[in-house]
């Protein structure tokens, strides 16, 4: 069955989606289809939700490191999905200009997406810190914590020991240069250790998007959450040895290192 677009908006509110929010979206458009007016039908029932003083935040990054990035022209990565890659183009929606853009729309878009190339990609500072800043919610539509950037944020605000090797092209006066970095990087499947505490605690609200399940939670509840676990085991989304994870044996490598 598809859904209309006026049952999308209303099961948005009564999840817990207002007028007025900051919201960061991760989305399949996969596992909420079928639905009236298809991926730009999702997003303009998100915009309609959050009303003319709400503003709507996506992921909008290349996922490519050996080519520049150009905010216009450059397309979100395969693996954000096509919301994310529907979004941008939307009318009225900012960019950021560097490899790891997010995308925005309403009153608080400028100060969400705009500034600086942010080291490591999430770091305090970059526009999910800003979200997190903001009093943003964060809405998972048919995702996991696995896809969830907070928690990126929350194990640099906490001080995880990890960084990976990673790179980017950017332009130097023209001219590509490739920048390598330090990332807290790993498969991030251990992130769905939030669901159990988000939770217990009873600040994460769960229900029916589409046909999609949907998660819907404060930035400052998760992180500051996140950093409390973090503070007693700085390894903790990190599988173990014996569980053969490569991404998560890399991480714990640069710590021995």
């Amino acid at each position: 069955m598809h859904v209309p677009r006026a049952m999308l908006i209303a099961q948005l509110r009564t999840l817990g989606v207002a007028p007025g929010q900051v919201l960061l979206v991760h989305g399949s458009f996969r596992a909420l289809r079928p639905v009236e007016g298809g991926p730009r039908g999702v997003l303009e029932a998100l915009l309609e939700a959050l009303g003319p003083r709400g503003t709507l935040v996506m992921p909008s990054w290349t996922g490519r490191d050996d080519v520049s990035f150009d905010s216009w022209t450059t397309p979100a990565a395969a693996d954000l999905g096509v919301l994310a890659d529907t979004f941008w183009r939307m009318p009225g929606v900012r960019r950021s200009t560097h490899p790891f853009a997010f995308a925005a729309r309403g009153p608080r878009a400028e100060d969400v997406v705009v500034g600086p190339l942010p080291l490591p990609p999430h770091a305090p500072g970059s526009p999910v810190d800003r979200v997190h800043a903001l009093d943003g919610r964060v809405l998972l539509l048919g995702v996991g914590h696995d896809g969830n950037t907070t928690l990126h944020l929350a194990e640099l605000m906490a001080g995880v020991p990890y960084r990976v090797t990673n790179a980017i092209t950017v332009l130097q006066e023209g001219v590509p240069v490739r920048i390598e970095y330090g990332e807290n990087d790993h498969c991030c499947r251990r992130f769905e250790l939030a669901d159990g505490w988000l939770r217990s605690a009873g600040l994460q609200k769960e229900g029916k998007v589409g046909h999609a399940h949907a998660r819907l939670f404060r930035s400052q509840d998760l992180v500051r959450l996140a950093i409390e676990e973090l503070a007693r085991e700085p390894l903790l989304f990190l599988h173990s040895r014996d569980e053969a994870c490569a991404e998560c044996d890399e991480a714990r490598d640069s710590v021995q290192g």
